[in-house]
């Protein structure tokens, strides 16, 4: 697999281990507000709780999810992680959290398979770039991204 790969495996991995905690705790006020309230006035279809449904009803158990909160999933990890990463401005960081190898041959790996154009040697610039490029490329593959992550 490639190295992008890995990362959006392991964060899409890493978001389905966290969703049964998470969904059953937002299907639970919502039921018991849809069992005791009565439909608003206006047909109530827009509502968040009808607008989220059909997605989740959608996924089949224990299937990774369609799209991720990225940003949700690292701090996730983040705050259980004895070390201190910086996540949201370092590449080594995010692998770190994510349990994959964060060598400089990794990623140097992940720079050619991004099209990095700049010098593989200025491990500092690369380091930058790539932390953004991932965002991007992140928010395109179902991930859902901040926009100051994607900078």
């Amino acid at each position: 697999m490639s190295m992008f790969g890995n990362i959006v495996s392991a964060l899409f991995h890493h978001a389905s281990a966290a969703a049964p905690t998470e969904t059953a705790a937002a299907d639970a006020p919502a039921s018991a507000a849809t069992a005791s309230d009565p439909a608003p006035a206006g047909g109530g279809a827009a509502t968040p709780p009808a607008a989220g449904a059909p997605s989740a009803a959608a996924a089949p158990a224990g299937s990774a999810p369609q799209s991720v909160d990225a940003k949700a999933v690292l701090a996730g990890l983040a705050a259980k992680n004895p070390q201190k990463l910086d996540w949201q401005h370092s590449i080594v960081d995010m692998m770190k959290l994510l349990g994959l190898d964060s060598s400089l041959s990794n990623r140097k790996d992940l720079a050619k398979e991004l099209n990095y154009t700049g010098d593989m040697d200025d491990s500092a610039s690369m380091n930058v770039w790539l932390q953004g490029e991932v965002m991007k490329k992140l928010s395109a593959n179902g991930g859902q991204v901040p926009a100051d992550l994607k900078a």
